[in-house]
């Protein structure tokens, strides 16, 4: 199973949104906190190429993006193959 890494912060609607389509695959991931842990905002930002806005997301390392890049991908029948390989 991939490696998937979601960056969030607690009141963001779209973490919860991505989180919700991840667990209906049965994805485990791990979730870090931006607002919890603010150290972590610069560490996201350098990741996701300068994406600044929660969630952000990575599976086996390669930056999705963020919730509607995570939807489009579903739709689009690419999310599944990611999370396989």
């Amino acid at each position: 199973m991939a490696k998937v890494e979601i960056y969030t912060s607690p009141l963001c609607g779209f973490c919860h949104a991505a989180k919700r389509l991840l667990a209906s695959k049965g994805v485990a991931f791990s979730e870090t906190d931006v607002g919890a842990e603010p150290d972590k905002r610069a560490e996201m930002v350098q990741r996701a190429n300068g994406g600044r806005t929660v969630p952000q997301i990575f599976i086996n390392d390669l930056h999705v993006g963020g919730c509607d890049d995570l939807y489009a991908l579903e739709r689009a029948g690419k999310l599944e193959p990611l999370l396989a390989a």
